[in-house]
Parts: C-alpha cells; structure tokens; sequence
C-alpha cells in the first residue's frame, strides 16, 4: 500500500505558484524566447511563461504542478515535493513575485532610414537571391527596423517580417538579428496575432508552409519557378494557426505542402498537420530539406558548411522494431488470445519493475509479432486484401511520433485496455465483428510498438546519463 503524504493548503498553493521559467533554468533546461513566452528548445511545442504552460501539440496546459507531473512523469505528491525544493531545501521562485506587465497593444518595431544591413544579411550572409527579397521589400511585408536599447546607449537593427490581415492591417511583426557572430536574436513582436504571420498569397491553389520567414525566402530561391503564382506562409514558430487562417481566407488553397525544417520538431509538427489537414479535406504533401532546413540547402550549394538533417529518434527505433517483426514474421504462431497477450504484458511489467529492459523490449515485441499474425489471420479468413505484409506496412505508416509523448505506464494501461476488449469476441461472430476484431489486432500491435519505443527511449535516456556520471 503506498504511503499518503498529506500537503496543507499553503504547500499546495506554493508549489502551483512556481515560476516556471526560473524552476526549468535551474534544473538546466534551456529555453528560448518566443514573445512573452519561453519555449522549451528540448520541446519546442511548449511554451511557459510565470507558473502557467500550454503545449502547442496536445493542446492542452495548466499550472506548474501539472506541468511537473507531465514533464516529469511524477505523482502528485512527487510534483509537489519537488516544487517545494524537496530534500535539498531549494526554493524557487514564485510566480507572484514577478512584475506582471501590463499586455501592449501590438505595434511594428520603429523602421530604419534604408535597408542596407537587411540585404546584406539576407543576400550575403543567406545567399537568398536579391529579387525575391526586393519583391517583399517593395509589398511591405520586410523592412529594417532600428530600436534603442532601454538606456538609450544602443541601437538594434533587426530584419522585421510583417504580417497583414484581410484588409491590410499589420497585426504580426516577426524580427531577425542582422549580426553575423553569434547565435542572432530571433522572435514575436509582443501581442502579435499568430494567425496573420509572415505570407504571400498566389493565384494557385497550393500553400506552401514554413517554419520561419528566412525559411520561406531561402525555398523561393532555391525553387523560383513562377513562385509568385503560390501562396506562402511562415508560421514563425509550430504552432498552426497562420496555416489555417490562410486556407479559412482563401478557400481556393486545397492543397498544402508542408515545407518544416529536417528535425525532430519538424517531423512532429509535420505529422499533426498532415493529419489535421486531411481530416478537414484538405490534400497535404511533404517537401524535405536535404540538411537542417533550407537555407541550410543555399548554404551548401554554395560550398558552405550546412547543418545535416535529425531524423526523429522515434521513427529511427519505429524502423528497427519493425525490420525486426517483418524478418521474423514467418515463424510467429498465430494462436493469439486474449489470455496470451495479458500474461505477456504481465511479464513485461514485472521485468520494467526490476530494471530488466532488454526482457521487457522482448514481451511488447512478442506483443505485437502476435497481434499482427492475428490481424492478418482474421482478414484472411474474410477473403481481405490486407495481408500480413498490408498489416506490417500499416502499423509502419500509421505510427505518430506527437500521439507518442506521454509515458510509457499510460501507454502500458491503454494496451491493456485494448487486451480486455478482445474479451468480447469470444463468441461467434458475424463478419463485420470479425473486421472489428482485426482491428482490435491492430490497435494492440499499434499500442504495443509505442510502448517498445518509449521503452527504448528510457532505457537511452538512462545510459546517457550514467556515461555522463562516469565521466564526471
């Protein structure tokens, strides 16, 4: 029976109050500025600001003890310990202590007297060609800025990308450092609306979309074949909303390619958009960047050094698992019940509590060796075209990497949900339950193979981390 830890009111109240920002920077998380917000460059789907966070992909948020549980994978009791500074007796700072600002109306950063660092910066430092930032130069939607420092000693010259609503209006400003060393300051003009960022709109009916305006720019000149013909659209950050707002205003856009950088939050945002696009009727195709992103591309047809391309640690174990359960597909036995798959899952639970990993891997594996035999055997029986290769090749493609953030003991509870209810078709069946009953198959193959990889991911995560101490 586990122990009780009782918090008073005032415990609980305190530890909902931590400042997020300041709890995430002292535990060494690195956080990038996004607006008002901060962004989580370890996720950058979620954002934080005082003792509040919002994740962008699952849309959902909350107060810092949530946040603790989610991030963490914590108990409530666990969340509020650490919070409070636990054992160690360390205190973070409250939320309420910050100086609350009051929100400003959006306005545009004050503009320079010319261009002249924004082409150079954009031309030779990006090599984006000078046509296509004259064109955005002359629509207005780029400009030099030139801001003064709080004291007034300094002034900032940054490339500010504007976004226009409907009728003209300015309601998104998107600004990029002009500085050549150094990591250059990117980010939100405050109180800007993300559904008006930085686009151009064509007479096609494609829309092309980006993670950031230099992204955009550096696609056109690499593809600038009757470009202003298409729509464009940064979405300066993940977050979808411009997207939609430009296929809610234009009702002739009915196919998106998604244009988002080569690495693991492109990946993942790639795959929640394609999947919402589709759902609203929409057709959605994918363009890749042979690196990071595409200037990173411009960079290396130049001779320059690029940054290489991230593939999703998810997809790289879902590509092995699966390798592994097509090589050994032929000598699975398709005798699969409900009662084989329980006692398996029951095994691999007790080895996960003994740390023995590479036990557990073999179970959730088995799992899903059998349950796509299975499916495959009940298609069959129902004259389907889906054979077991059909079947592998569906767990495969089906698999998203932003359904599979959560923790591997939520995943193991919903396998088991899915175990339970092959309970109801001990019986005979009419064809229809048995296209049902395949897919339950499926379902506990699917569930099974994101367990094996936030398995996999953990027991990653904890050789880094004991390399890390030996080296120390």
């Amino acid at each position: 029976m586990g122990v009780y830890v009782h918090f008073s009111d005032d415990q609980k109240y305190r530890a909902n109050n931590v400042d997020l920002v300041d709890f995430l920077q002292r535990r060494g998380e690195k956080l990038i500025p996004s607006g008002r917000d901060k962004r989580l460059a370890s996720d950058r789907s979620i954002t934080v600001r005082g003792n509040e966070w919002y994740d962008h992909s699952a849309e959902s948020g909350g107060y810092a003890i949530d946040f603790v549980r989610q991030f963490y994978g914590l108990s409530f009791p666990e969340a509020v310990t650490m919070l409070l500074g636990g054992e160690q007796g360390e205190v973070y700072r409250p939320a309420s202590q910050k100086k609350q600002e009051p929100k400003q109306p959006f306005s545009l950063p004050n503009p320079h007297s010319d261009m002249r660092r924004v082409y150079a910066y954009l031309t030779k430092t990006r090599h984006i060609d000078r046509e296509v930032v004259s064109f955005f130069a002359r629509a207005k939607l780029l400009y030099e800025s030139c801001e003064k420092s709080k004291d007034g000693m300094k002034e900032y010259h940054n490339a500010v990308f504007v976004g226009y609503d409907e009728n003209g209006v300015p309601h998104h400003a998107h600004k990029r450092g002009l500085y050549t060393e150094g990591t250059g300051f990117k980010g939100n003009v405050d109180s800007c609306d993300p559904a008006y960022s930085f686009h151009h709109i064509g007479i096609s009916n494609s829309l092309y979309v980006f993670e950031a305006p230099i992204d955009l720019l550096s696609y056109i000149t690499l593809h600038p074949k009757d470009w202003q013909n298409h729509s464009y659209v940064a979405l300066c950050g993940v977050s979808e909303y411009a997207m939609l707002k430009m296929l809610e205003l234009h009702p002739n856009l009915n196919h998106v390619v998604l244009c988002l950088d080569h690495d693991e939050a492109g990946i993942e945002a790639s795959e929640k958009y394609h999947d919402l696009l589709l759902e609203k009727g929409v057709s959605c195709d994918r363009d890749l960047s042979i690196h990071k992103d595409w200037n990173e591309d411009i960079k290396a047809n130049n001779g320059l050094p690029a940054i290489p391309a991230e593939e999703h640690p998810q997809h790289l174990i879902r590509d092995e698992i699966c390798r592994e359960l097509t090589e050994t597909a032929m000598t699975v036995k398709s005798n699969c019940s409900a009662n084989t798959l329980s006692a398996l899952l029951v095994k691999a639970r007790s080895y996960l509590h003994w740390g023995q990993f590479s036990e557990a891997d073999e179970c959730l594996r088995e799992m899903c060796r059998l349950s796509v035999a299975a499916a495959a055997r009940e298609y069959r029986q129902m004259d389907h075209s889906r054979d077991i290769s059909a079947v592998q090749s569906r767990l495969h493609s089906g698999f998203r990497t932003y359904e599979n953030r959560g923790h591997l003991k939520t995943r193991l509870d919903l396998l088991e949900s899915d175990i339970m209810a092959l309970r109801d078709f001990e019986r005979v069946m009419t064809a229809g339950e048995k296209e049902k009953l395949a897919e339950c198959y499926e379902h506990i193959a699917a569930h099974g193979l994101k367990c094996a990889i936030l398995l996999e991911k953990h027991r990653q995560k904890m050789e880094q981390a004991q390399e890390m101490k030996l080296s120390m």
